[in-house]
């Protein structure tokens, strides 16, 4: 029996700082993080200025505890893998010094890695391969973008993002709710306790048959819904509802300011929030997946992780009659292991990088 192929792989692309050892692609051996969740709490969003410091502060403890953990030895290690792209500048070049240091001094390959096609492939993690074509949706707090994928390296983007990410859209919902940070996580747990019915927040489609994505304005109208700023108001579902005491609440206390929402108004509020986001990732990825011979649905980022969005994919897929692939909770935040897990093909493909590797905070198509 041969050897296996262990590859130690870094993410530091925003404000996760990550290492993890995979063995063969797919047996994660360790998966070690650091979040500044904390960090960065107060301000209802990273500060990238913040992120890198604190980068330089968790790195080598990672690294080493992830080593550790996995239990082998750095002269097992075949390669080390980078997430050099996209990301934050400050943050991305810290991980990518720390890598091409190791890689120097262990004398091993350097192989760098796409932050989002990892995400893209982080269901294969601790499971089998994913059968392709399959259409893969992104969706975190700096992306949201669908993918025709091909094999683990051949994607070709379908749509992204003109302004706000589906989760960038969950953090500002969650302030003007005045809830906590992260965004995501609060709105899908307080969300059970509302109706996604009561408030129809606009569906952003985009023209004809658009794959890109827009958030911003499902985000202004939750804004006036809250507020009553002047502008576009969310209606009602259904056609002159019948007046109970939820709803007549509701219209009471709409646009007066979140000081007087009840929680269950505010619950409801969420819902509807969510349920628009929902909706929309949903009718986007099926026009993706009619545009493909696709044999699976993927789902991956942060996003990736919402109860709701995990149902209607897994709904889709029945109707479509194809797989569905979603990470483990553990692999839907960004982590190391979906880098270390993706480069195993590179290698395996002979695609590596040398020392002259750089940092890229944004990828041209």
């Amino acid at each position: 029996m041969s050897e296996p192929t262990y590859i130690l792989g870094i993410e530091s692309s925003c404000d996760e700082t990550a290492c993890s050892i995979v063995a063969n692609g797919t047996d994660v051996l360790s998966n070690s993080i650091a979040s500044q969740i904390d960090l960065h709490k107060r301000f209802g969003g990273v500060v990238p200025e913040l992120a890198s410091r604190a980068h330089i502060e968790a790195i080598n403890n990672i690294i080493a505890e992830a080593i550790e953990q996995a239990g082998v030895a750095p002269e097992k290690i075949s390669a080390v893998a980078i997430a050099n792209e996209p990301g934050l500048i400050g943050s991305l070049l810290i991980g990518l010094m720390a890598a091409k240091t190791i890689a120097w001094i262990w004398d091993v390959p350097l192989v760098a890695v796409n932050h989002v096609y990892a995400h893209a492939y982080a269901a294969s993690l601790d499971e089998g391969p994913i059968e392709y074509p399959a259409a893969a949706l992104i969706c975190s707090g700096g992306h949201t973008a669908l993918y025709r994928c091909d094999s683990p390296m051949d994607m070709t983007l379908l749509g992204g993002t003109i302004d706000d990410a589906a989760g960038e859209a969950f953090d500002k919902v969650a302030k003007i709710l005045e809830l906590s940070y992260p965004g995501g996580p609060v709105i899908d747990r307080i969300s059970r306790e509302g109706d996604p019915k009561l408030i129809d927040f606009p569906r952003s489609l985009l023209a004809g048959d658009s794959l890109d994505f827009s958030f911003s304005g499902l985000k202004t109208a939750v804004l006036y819904h809250v507020n009553g700023v002047p502008g576009p108001r969310p209606t009602r579902v259904g056609k002159k509802p019948g007046p109970t005491a939820r709803r007549a609440a509701m219209q009471e206390n709409a646009g007066r300011g979140i000081e007087n929402f009840t929680q269950q108004e505010i619950a409801d509020v969420a819902a509807g929030f969510q349920a628009a986001v929902v909706d929309t990732l949903k009718i986007k990825l099926r026009r993706a997946a009619g545009k493909i011979d696709v044999k699976t649905l993927v789902i991956g980022g942060g996003v990736a992780a919402n109860s709701a969005l995990r149902a209607a994919v897994t709904e889709l897929g029945d109707k479509l009659g194809c797989a569905v692939r979603m990470p483990k909770m553990a692999y839907c935040v960004d982590n190391a292991a979906m880098t270390a897990g993706l480069a195993y093909h590179y290698l395996q493909a002979g695609q590596v990088a040398d020392l002259t590797l750089a940092a890229r905070p944004t990828v041209r198509i």
